[in-house]
């Protein structure tokens, strides 16, 4: 028996721009080290995929089991690793990329809060993925670095039907601090955006909080905003221009130094989402960007809600933000963002 293979990816936060991907847009993104989701193979004789506690069928009560539903869904975390698996071995085939014929057992692991716009889907596929690459010897070389967001996005588009997009799985991929110019024309020619690591001790102190009851489905707001988008819906495509120029001036001030500047343009970020999405934005998510207004930090959403981002002064604001977010059971966070490879 060989040596069990252990993998992780992290959680993620949007920073600033859109999940713009699919609007061809810009943005930037970082992984949140303090949370993520892990991955352990070991050979075996057959192989076994071994549910953890988002796949458990037993429930004290119904309202346990609702409960669960609402935070899992109906299918756990099972259903994701089958998807990897299944994507993985096609896409090795349609490389040219011969692999052994030995099994394995797959057995995973997240700390991600879930449905809180974190990533927490994406990342267990993304550690999966890097466990079966290191299983069967398949490097960078047969899968490019910049090729894999798209194979995990794949996973969840067109084997599991779930609305998603490249920024998540780019960042898991690549990690640290990454702006990603999602140009139409660059896509569509060598398949994948412009990717650009950033200098994760150029950004200003940065906070993350959540909240794990205010977590809903990406697909919740963002279907409506697709249905307008390809409707030609004016506000709709200005607001996608403005995001990605939002993107675009914070990468320009973080590069040069003055990453401590941005607070300002965080707050657009969402003042301009909450102008488009409108009622689709549930109170409680709006009440803790507006919490951590009050006591100076600037906010916005990580991704579709149920967790924020921003900047903060110095300690005595951290502080006043823990205390603020305290009474309406938010949790907060100082982010390790560290580029792959590096030590936290």
């Amino acid at each position: 028996m060989s040596a069990t293979i252990r993998t992780e990816a992290f959680a993620r936060a949007g920073l600033v721009g859109n999940p713009s991907d699919g609007y061809f847009g810009k943005t930037i993104s970082f992984v949140i080290r303090n949370y993520s989701a892990r991955i352990e193979l070991t050979e075996a004789k057959k192989i076994e995929l071994v549910p953890n506690e988002r796949d458990h069928s037993q429930f004290n009560s119904i309202d346990e089991l609702v409960a669960d539903v609402a935070l899992y869904g109906y299918y756990g975390g099972l259903r994701l690793l089958k998807a990897t698996v299944k994507k993985f071995f096609h896409e090795c085939r349609q490389r040219d990329v011969k692999l052994h014929e030995r099994c394995f057992r797959l057995k995973y692991h997240s700390t991600i809060p879930a449905r809180v716009g974190m990533a927490g889907s994406s990342a267990i596929i993304t550690a999966c993925l890097r466990a079966l690459m290191k299983f069967y010897g398949v490097t960078d070389q047969n899968i490019p670095r910049a090729i894999q967001p798209n194979l995990v996005l794949s996973v969840e588009t067109e084997e599991l039907g779930i609305p998603a997009g490249l920024q998540d799985r780019v960042i898991q991929t690549f990690e640290g601090v990454v702006f990603m110019d999602f140009d139409k024309e660059k896509m569509e020619r060598i398949g994948h955006g412009g990717y650009e690591e950033l200098d994760p001790q150029l950004l200003p102190p940065l906070y993350v909080a959540f909240k794990d009851k205010l977590g809903e489905g990406t697909e919740v707001p963002h279907n409506d905003i697709r249905k307008r988008w390809l409707a030609g819906d004016k506000d709709v495509h200005d607001a996608m221009k403005q995001w990605a120029s939002l993107a675009q001036e914070v990468r320009d001030r973080i590069v040069v130094g003055k990453g401590h500047t941005i607070a300002p343009l965080l707050d657009a970020n969402f003042d301009l989402r909450r102008k488009i999405y409108g009622n689709m934005m549930a109170e409680g998510n709006v009440q803790m960007v507006e919490a951590a207004r009050k006591v100076g930090c600037s906010a916005k959403f990580t991704g579709s809600g149920g967790a924020i981002v921003g900047t903060y002064e110095n300690e005595a604001m951290f502080e006043a933000l823990v205390e603020k977010m305290r009474p309406l059971d938010v949790t907060v966070c100082k982010p390790q963002i560290v580029p792959r490879g590096g030590k936290r």
